[in-house]
């Protein structure tokens, strides 16, 4: 099995592609071998109603877990025998949950321990071979800098994060407009293709 990347801007249509690679790589399991990992924090009226919204599309059979942060845990518990994939929706929001929870003012040096230890947990549970782990994240390094040093520590430590997991995925997919694009996987990577001739 593998651990999958899914990238891309918001709205782009990545919780779609990873929701349809999870129902393709449940295995006998179907819609029970699922395990779905939300990391949104109901802060407000309007999240919930998105989380409610999310909720509502799911499977009926896909197990939902709420872990915000602390993912080592909820993954250790996971039932190996049953379980045959799980989707991390998304990552993005875990980095977002691990700086708000870190004392202000705060600078990357000071939140990416507490990212870093989650990013290690998804990598460690990743390399399971029993099960495929899909994490969903954002690209949010494409637009201007952020003006609140705050967005800019975020920017800079989900871009170190995506990296780290990209680095370690068996497949990366961007997401754009709905269309996704492999960038990691079957395709040979571009430092084999130094020194030969084009």
């Amino acid at each position: 099995m593998s651990l999958i990347l899914v990238t891309g801007g918001a709205r782009a249509g990545k919780s779609t592609l990873a929701e349809q690679l999870a129902r393709q790589l449940g295995g006998l399991g179907g819609d029970q071998g699922v395990c779905y990992l939300a990391t949104a924090d109901p802060g407000d009226d309007e999240m919930r109603a998105r989380i409610a919204a999310h909720q509502a599309s799911r499977p009926a059979g896909w197990r939902t877990i709420e872990v915000p942060r602390n993912l080592g845990d909820t993954l250790d518990a996971l039932n190996l025998e049953t379980v045959r994939v799980v989707l991390l929706d998304c990552l993005t929001l875990l980095v977002s949950n691990v700086l708000l929870a870190h004392p202000e003012p705060a600078g990357v040096d000071d939140v990416w321990p507490g990212v870093e230890a989650e990013i290690n947990e998804l990598i460690r549970f990743g390399a399971q071979p029993a099960v495929t782990s899909i994490v969903v994240t954002n690209e949010v390094g494409l637009g201007i800098v952020p003006v609140h040093p705050v967005a800019r520590v975020y920017r800079d430590l989900l871009g170190r994060a995506n990296q780290r997991l990209a680095a370690a995925a068996t497949f990366v997919y961007l997401v754009v407009s709905g269309i996704p694009l492999e960038i990691k996987g079957m395709q040979r990577p571009i430092h084999s293709l130094r020194g030969e001739r084009t």
